[in-house]
């Protein structure tokens, strides 16, 4: 698969889940919430978030073969991303 199509592929999957806490009523995926309170979607969410960051850096790994060195930027920016990509769930959830 060539870098630009792994890229997507991440993306999307990242769109994915940072939607997923606002658009499921189970906690975690697995537990079933009658009433799903909003920092249990923050901790999905953050939790989403780290699952999200690893698969990254797995990519990043199996893609190029060694992992390039990231300062805190990066890594701040990869957060604020993955909140904009949450804002449409986040919208259906609490505004719809």
């Amino acid at each position: 698969m060539s870098l630009s199509m792994v890229q997507l592929v991440y993306l999307l999957i990242l769109l994915g889940l940072a939607n997923l806490p606002w658009l499921s009523q189970r906690c975690f995926l697995v537990l079933e919430c009658p009433l799903k309170r909003v920092w249990v979607r923050l901790l999905e969410w953050l939790i989403l978030f780290f699952v999200t960051l690893g698969l990254g850096l797995a990519l990043e790994m199996r893609q190029m073969g060694d992992r390039h060195p990231q300062d805190w930027e990066f890594f701040v920016v990869l957060l604020c991303l993955f909140m904009v990509a949450a804002f449409p769930g986040f919208i259906y959830r609490y505004i719809r």
